[in-house]
């Protein structure tokens, strides 16, 4: 009899054991998601920056595993929380691939914390869960991340901080959950979205001389103190983090609790969030587990999806994954002990997006479809005659110009100097319309400022990757690329919109 087959499968099959023989010889682990609003991937002290401290966030990475190369779905809040909790590539969303939807019924079934729910667990969240969105109009039976918890308040160190005590609530959780019981519990803060209080960074002992001012956005004052507000609020949300993980080690639960910190999509800053640009879709992303991960204090370079997340949380669990799920368990990586690329067959990550706010002619989305690779970032704008940012001359339901940017002294300070030397150029990478293909060289050009679509050094790139979107769109089943049509144009955007008229511009025609 040949052993060899034999042997090869064991070999195929051990990375897997320590997962499984933790499901069968301890209790299951509890899971801990800390999710902020808003922040691009290198501002934590653990990833390098020097004007504020993240020791929380530098303990889960020390202690487990940092991914330098995580990415969000989209750059968009909502469809990025849906896409992590139903494991899934944003256009397989359908009307909750867009800010302030409602979402369909079918994707209950998939919705990771349910899951988990339904095979024993306590589930529950603080603060900002699949937002901003509606589950009643298609008949949601429950939230999908369980019972809220945001009854403790304190008094907040900055204006554009919540009242929301997050340590407190999740004191509450926990004295709810039965002690026989694991528990999932989603700390989503409201922090770093904006407004942020002007000059909270600079009161609050921020060296505004520490701050490193991406490429994309001027070096002045304005956005200078801007930065630093938004830094502020990342502090804060990290001490928060900070008394949860003190509060498990208290219980003697931390060893066993799965704990995440991730964002949904990048910073609030024109050319970042809202955009398929690396600071828009490069998030952070850490995971501690002392009693699953093989070994920790690695970092890990391989390209990771936040949909990879509710497979992988699922399979820690023991629950099965559904099928619809198109993210990749990280299991493989947590029970390596190499740092660097370890799952080779991760060579691609993808995302996408369709209407943010509405602020164009007709309220139509600004479609865009991206796939990122460990040096090039390759974007399709499948609508180049519409205004990427909002048209110049239409309000948004939010009430500015440009509404796809979030308002801020950094979008009015490039308005404010569009014409200057300098700033020109940045203004309109930040508004301009673009054309139907983007390409850039993020390990040379991280801010994405130099488009290579037309160089011809760069024309074997280009096509390889057109035809990874392609074929990657087609399996993952995107309307737009099996059609050619779009299905967002009618939905319904319920924010300032009470009767839900579509398109919603009718309703503004009538007042």
């Amino acid at each position: 009899m040949n052993k060899k087959p034999i042997i090869d499968l064991l070999f195929v099959l051990l990375p897997f054991s320590s997962i499984y023989a933790q499901l069968a010889n301890e209790k299951r682990p509890n899971i801990l998601i800390c999710i902020t609003d808003d922040q691009s991937w290198v501002h934590t002290s653990f990833a390098g920056e020097k004007a504020i401290t993240t020791p929380a966030f530098d303990k889960v990475a020390r202690d487990g595993i940092y991914f330098r190369n995580a990415f969000c779905a989209s750059p968009s809040c909502s469809p990025s929380r849906g896409s992590i909790l139903t494991g899934q590539e944003m256009w397989r969303l359908g009307e909750a691939s867009q800010l302030f939807s409602a979402v369909p019924k079918e994707l209950e079934k998939m919705s990771f914390p349910l899951l988990l729910r339904d095979n024993g667990y306590s589930i529950g969240y603080t603060q900002k869960g699949w937002e901003p969105n509606d589950f009643k109009v298609h008949g949601w039976k429950e939230y999908p991340l369980g019972k809220g918890y945001n009854q403790q308040k304190l008094q907040p160190p900055a204006s554009g901080i919540v009242s929301n005590d997050y340590a407190a609530n999740f004191t509450d959780f926990l004295n709810e959950c039965p002690e026989n019981k694991p528990f999932f519990f989603w700390f989503g803060s409201s922090e770093p979205h904006r407004a942020f209080e002007e000059n909270s960074g600079v009161r609050h002992g921020i060296d505004l001389d520490k701050i490193e001012i991406p490429g994309f956005l001027p070096d002045v004052p304005e956005v200078r103190n801007d930065i630093a507000d938004y830094l502020f609020e990342i502090k804060w949300i990290d001490q928060n983090l900070e008394k949860m993980m003190q509060l498990l080690s208290e219980r003697n639960l931390l060893n066993n609790t799965i704990i995440i910190f991730t964002s949904d999509n990048g910073m609030a800053f024109p050319a970042a969030k809202n955009n398929l640009y690396e600071y828009g879709i490069h998030m952070p992303l850490a995971i501690r587990w002392p009693q699953g991960i093989q070994k920790g204090g690695r970092i890990v370079d391989d390209l990771v999806s936040l949909t990879d997340l509710a497979p992988t949380l699922l399979k820690c669990a023991g629950v099965k994954v559904p099928e619809e799920m198109t993210g990749k368990s990280l299991l493989k990586i947590f029970n390596s002990t190499s740092s660097g690329h370890i799952d080779k067959s991760r060579k691609y990550v993808f995302a996408g997006k369709e209407r943010h706010t509405v602020c164009r002619e007709n309220d139509l989305p600004y479609p865009q479809r991206s796939v990122r690779d460990y040096r090039f970032l390759y974007i399709r704008n499948l609508e180049p005659d519409r205004w990427p940012a909002g048209a110049p001359d239409i309000r948004s339901a939010h009430d500015w110009l440009y509404g796809d940017i979030d308002r801020s002294p950094s979008l009015t300070c490039l308005i404010d100097s569009k014409n200057e030397e300098g700033v020109k150029r940045l203004f309109e990478l930040a508004v301009a319309k673009r054309p139907y293909e983007e390409l850039y060289d993020i390990v040379n050009d991280p801010f994405c400022l130099t488009n290579l679509i037309s160089n011809k050094n760069y024309q074997k790139d280009k096509k390889r990757l057109a035809k990874v979107l392609d074929k990657y769109l087609i399996k993952t089943g995107d309307p737009r690329a099996l059609t050619g049509k779009s299905i967002w144009d009618d939905f319904p955007y319920y924010f300032n919109n009470p009767k839900s008229i579509i398109p919603y511009h009718n309703l503004i025609d009538k007042q």
